[in-house]
């Protein structure tokens, strides 16, 4: 699975995220109800996630430095972290407990039918940043399952934008039927139980999300597919063998491959080093983000 692109979808969601927010709360001001504020502390939440998550691309494209020689590929995997801990901090905690007090303190809504226009045209706004989200990762996702990618892939913000994009309209459809059972049955009790579902919902995707970014920041090797690539093109001409080797994204378009290798015994030092050249250049003709290879001939001491 290669890595890039992704601005693209970030950039949609942070401008339909920005506009949902102001409606959101103009519509809780009018109406007073808890879904349209816990969904408006949500599309702010989310607003400022898609800027922490293009301030981490910006930040990652810094030049190498001596106090950090291998660059800064993985602020962007820092970043994405910091907006799973706001989307469980903001969104889903403030939900459950707004949605909690207005179930033990219901209060009626006022004006519901503002409340419903808004939520539907945050639907369609949220469906466009959605809908973009879905053709950046096809640009990437190949032959995967979208749970297999969004746990796979190396690069962040495609796997947080997609999350938060579904638990936005899924939030939406949630404040819609807190709403609206609020108005057909008179008991605004159903608008806390729709703001609940909200923060319980946000809470999976932003627990799903902190799980993969940690994983991602803490140091995730090449998938199963690559790595037997690599092994395969390491193997050939006068390298007999791969006799241990270990790799390791420094970012999502960054694979870092150290690895000793038997060659072919008797060679002089420029055959061995003509050999080591020839093993990288195959690697990275087909795992081009296979950027930074280390390799050392080695005796393959199991031969005996």
């Amino acid at each position: 699975m290669s890595a890039g692109g992704g601005t693209k979808a970030i950039v949609a969601a942070l401008s339909a995220n920005a506009g949902i927010a102001v409606a959101k709360f103009a519509g809780f001001l009018v109406t007073g109800s808890s879904s349209m504020l816990a969904e408006s502390v949500h599309s702010l939440a989310d607003t400022a996630n898609q800027g922490l998550l293009l301030l981490g691309k910006k930040s990652a494209q810094r030049r190498a430095t001596r106090e950090h020689p291998f660059g800064f590929g993985r602020e962007r995997y820092f970043y994405s972290f910091v907006v799973a801990l706001l989307l469980f901090t903001l969104g889903a905690a403030f939900a459950l407990y707004e949605g909690i007090h207005k179930i033990l303190e219901p209060e009626p809504l006022e004006a519901p039918l503002v409340a419903v226009i808004i939520l539907v045209v945050a639907v369609c706004l949220e469906g466009y940043s959605f809908l973009t989200a879905i053709g950046e990762s096809r640009k990437i996702k190949g032959d995967y399952s979208w749970w297999r990618f969004i746990r796979q892939a190396k690069e962040p913000e495609l796997p947080v934008v997609l999350l938060e994009d579904t638990g936005a309209l899924a939030g939406l459809v949630f404040a819609l039927l807190g709403v609206g059972l609020s108005v057909l049955t008179g008991d605004p009790v159903f608008d806390g139980i729709g703001t609940v579902a909200i923060g319980l919902l946000l809470g999976i995707i932003a627990v799903i999300l902190i799980v993969e970014m940690k994983s991602l920041l803490i140091g995730e090797g090449a998938t199963e597919t690559d790595l037997d690539t690599i092994v395969g093109e390491l193997t050939g001409g006068e390298v007999e063998r791969v006799i241990h080797i270990r790799t390791q994204y420094l970012g999502p378009d960054e694979l870092l491959v150290a690895a000793k290798l038997a060659l072919v015994p008797g060679l002089d030092t420029a055959r061995i080093a003509a050999a080591i050249d020839a093993a990288e250049v195959r690697v990275r003709a087909k795992v081009p983000v296979a950027s930074l290879i280390y390799l050392e001939p080695d005796l393959d001491r199991e031969r005996g």
